[in-house]
């Protein structure tokens, strides 16, 4: 007897990024996990013996958003293009911030994920971190948008 196919409850955001940057990807988890947010993960969420590709393409399309933890190794890596990639084919005029690019360090985004508004953690401390992570995933208007530098432009 077949079962009827159960319903996949969305989690809020997959974490996208490459091992170099482990420790702010794993920090931003943290903060969304305990502001109420739910969150895959890979080094949380993917179980030994599982498939990773599979896993990714599920963790992306189980999520609700992306956030692409941005350096110059994410940018470079052939394995987090397709993860950004998907989320930005969700929403190509990015109207419901379905891929939140966060910048670690140094890097200069170009081409399609140049296009892509993303808010800097580079040089600041973990308590404004915390809080423009915040404001963005709970997409509030204000302090977070006065803090998304588009491409191009420097901090006042």
């Amino acid at each position: 007897m077949l079962s009827e196919p159960r319903e996949v409850k969305l989690k809020d955001f997959f974490v996208s990024f490459n091992r170099a940057d482990r420790r702010w990807a794993e920090w931003i988890a943290w903060q969304l996990e305990a502001a109420g947010y739910t969150v895959i993960f890979q080094n949380w969420d993917f179980a030994p013996g599982g498939n990773f590709v599979l896993n990714m393409h599920q963790a992306v399309e189980n999520s609700e958003r992306t956030i692409a933890v941005l350096s110059t190794d994410f940018l470079q890596s052939a394995f987090t293009q397709p993860e950004w990639a998907a989320a930005l084919a969700k929403d190509p005029t990015g109207r419901h911030q379905k891929l939140v690019s966060v910048r670690v360090r140094e890097c200069k985004p170009d081409g399609l994920l140049g296009q892509i508004n993303c808010f800097d953690f580079v040089s600041i401390d973990e308590g404004p971190a915390r809080t423009r992570l915040l404001n963005a995933a709970g997409k509030i208007r204000g302090l977070a948008a006065r803090q998304v530098l588009p491409r191009g432009r420097e901090p006042l």
